[in-house]
């Protein structure tokens, strides 16, 4: 199996086969333009750590033929959310579920680096994650969760509620 060698955004040198990464849209668009190159391929965006963990996540699931092809993200407009949701729980499996037990700042550095690195399974499952983080929460429970400043006026905060009132049904 051929090795690829990508270089993290803190020089951190990861080889791997070349057969997983090409989950990644990005990974395998440089590859087409450039062909085969023992030059290890820059992700600028993405650290170490973050790197290996999403090379973690296309190892598990390098046999799944349908995660290797671009794909429109699990929401449609035309779902309702349940069925978004019910949708992306049926492609969840307990590595899943397990890869997604970190904290908030990995949660979040890995939806960019899935994003950087086109990876939509792996795009919907972070996003989906973090949204069951907000699930039930108030306003002011989700800004101290994503650690959000109130910048609103007290006048602007009651207008923007009234606005959005549907919201809160």
């Amino acid at each position: 199996m051929k090795v690829i060698k990508l270089a993290s955004a803190d020089g951190a040198i990861i080889p791997v086969e070349q057969d997983i990464i090409e989950q990644s849209g990005t990974i395998r668009n440089i590859l087409s333009d450039i062909g085969s190159s023992n030059t290890p391929i820059p992700v600028p965006n993405v650290s170490g750590p973050i790197l290996t963990k999403v090379i973690d996540y296309c190892r598990h699931h390098r046999n799944d033929p349908s995660r290797r092809q671009p794909r429109e993200p699990v929401y449609d407009e035309t779902d309702s959310s349940e069925t978004a949701i019910q949708r992306a729980i049926s492609q969840m499996d307990d590595f899943d579920e397990e890869f997604c037990r970190v904290d908030q700042g990995t949660l979040f550095d890995l939806i960019l680096a899935a994003n950087f690195l086109d990876i939509q399974p792996l795009i919907d499952l972070v996003g989906f994650t973090v949204a069951n983080k907000m699930k039930g929460k108030t306003v002011e429970e989700m800004r101290a969760t994503f650690n959000v400043k109130n910048d609103f006026t007290p006048e602007e905060e009651e207008r923007v509620r009234q606005e959005n009132a549907w919201c809160e049904e």
